[in-house]
């Protein structure tokens, strides 16, 4: 009786209601619609590359197959786009985009710049759960972490507040190390060519992942050294090499590189602006996760090296929630404040 008496309430209605009314329906929606995938770094970085390969295959499974093209707007460490995303894109989605994995906690630990709300982004899924590393090149004579401490090292990053900015900022305060950070670049692609001109030294703050696709000769020339990892767990691949909260000399140290590297966790996350109609997020999460189980795209990601780990955008949202819940006041003050250190 009450789904009749709203059927003819609904009927009552319709009148005085005309665009909802003729609005097309969700699977009708992206037919001959182009999709704009934002990417908030340069071409030919890590970001760049899981992005056009998701890309590649993501249209045919969205009802209506819509044309999804590729869009590169750096800045800030994608911070740029993240501002961009929440408060310009379009929200009927067909606009979304990858960041950098840390910009939704930026929030949290109060970095200037931040225009959007971490928690209101409409994130649809990450392509892996991460371990990014520090290296050093083979020629500037440091092979471990702990001649970090006594031998100074030149790394670069893509600009104040990417990763390997942050990355190494907060290691040099915690655990002391000497490691001289040049932030002059646009990308991470950008980064790489200044350690191959020689401009640098190492990047901290660099994924095992892109590092086996991008540069695999340089593991097995032993171009690079690997020093230590950075994320929660240890990747498969570094057994015998040291994870980072294993080195805090203290639990407040400890839990600050937890709090930190956090992020790791997220990957390679996609997310859209608050507002997505929930039956078109619904449709975005879902040929997310599909393109993702696809044989030809994992059989390509196999090829290039590229690591896959699925992670939807539920549990994006959740991990999210939970950094933002479980973190005291005083943690997150401490470790904003470390954070923006100069």
């Amino acid at each position: 009786m009450l789904m009749f008496s709203r059927f003819v309430f609904a009927l009552a209605v319709a009148p005085f209601f005309p665009t909802i009314v003729s609005a097309q329906p969700t699977p009708d929606f992206y037919s001959g619609k182009v999709v704009n995938l934002h990417v908030g770094y340069t071409v030919g970085g890590g970001y760049d590359v899981y992005a056009r390969l998701l890309a590649r295959y993501i249209g045919k499974h969205i009802p209506g197959q819509p044309t999804v093209t590729v869009n590169n707007m750096p800045g800030a460490g994608s911070l740029r786009l993240a501002n961009w995303i929440y408060s310009a894109a379009p929200a009927d989605g067909t606009a979304f985009g990858t960041i950098g994995r840390g910009i939704p906690f930026d929030q949290l630990l109060g970095r200037p710049g931040i225009q959007f709300e971490s928690q209101r982004f409409t994130w649809i899924g990450s392509m892996n759960d991460e371990v990014s590393v520090c290296v050093s090149m083979a020629s500037s004579g440091v092979k471990s972490f702990d001649e970090l401490k006594h031998k100074p090292l030149i790394v670069g990053a893509a600009g104040a507040g990417n990763d390997a900015d942050v990355f190494a900022r907060v290691i040099n305060t915690i655990l002391g190390t000497k490691m001289q950070i040049i932030t002059a670049y646009p990308g991470g692609n950008e980064v790489v060519l200044a350690m191959e001109r020689g401009e640098i030294e190492g990047r901290c703050g660099w994924s095992w992942s892109s590092i086996k696709a991008g540069h695999p000769s340089w593991l097995s020339e032993k171009k690079i050294h690997v020093l230590v990892q950075l994320g929660l767990n240890k990747h498969s691949d570094l057994s015998d090499v040291p994870l980072i909260t294993e080195l805090a000399k203290t639990d407040h140290d400890r839990r600050s590189l937890a709090l930190v590297f956090a992020r790791q966790s997220l990957g390679r996350p996609f997310l859209g602006p608050p507002g997505i109609p929930k039956e078109r997020a619904a449709i975005l999460r879902s040929a997310f996760m599909k393109t993702l189980a696809e044989n030809d795209l994992r059989n390509e990601g196999d090829r290039r090296q590229i690591e896959l780990v699925p992670i939807s955008g539920e549990q994006v949202e959740n991990i999210i929630n939970k950094v933002f819940s479980e973190t005291t006041p005083e943690l997150a003050k401490s470790v904003g404040a470390l954070l923006l250190e100069k």
